[in-house]
């Protein structure tokens, strides 16, 4: 089965975004996370701020990439839950951290924790939803 054949075999809360919805979602944010991240990386390596600060980002960026594989590669809902729980919790630490340094990249990040907050949500009913798939 393939997986979007999986994905629409699970039982989901009315209002799921379609999958286009979701991609287009991500197609917005990424460039806001890539040039942020970015930033942010780039100023821990040249020691403008602390290393530590860019310690969420990392945690953020590695939780984020491997969210897909667990999901869709795996296809397991409850490994995709804690990561997507990581992913939430992160971008808010991330947030938090950067204020002191970097406001607008702490600003930034608002779009991205909105909808990880709704995937999350999501992400939470369709492993309840579906115990044992």
């Amino acid at each position: 089965m393939s997986w979007i054949d999986w994905y629409n075999s699970l039982e989901k809360p009315s209002w799921t975004p379609p999958p286009a919805m979701i991609g287009f979602i991500w197609q917005i944010l990424y460039p806001i996370i890539i040039v942020s991240f970015g930033f942010v990386f780039l100023k821990a390596i040249r020691g403008t701020i602390p290393r530590i600060v860019a310690v969420p980002f990392a945690i953020n960026l590695v939780a984020n990439l491997i969210f897909t594989p667990l999901q869709f590669g795996l296809r397991n809902l409850f490994l995709a839950a804690a990561d997507i729980v990581i992913v939430w919790a992160t971008i808010l630490w991330s947030a938090i951290a950067i204020w002191p340094h970097y406001k607008w990249v702490s600003i930034s990040q608002i779009p991205y924790f909105v909808w990880v907050s709704v995937a999350t949500v999501l992400q939470l009913a369709i492993t309840c939803w579906n115990r044992g798939k």
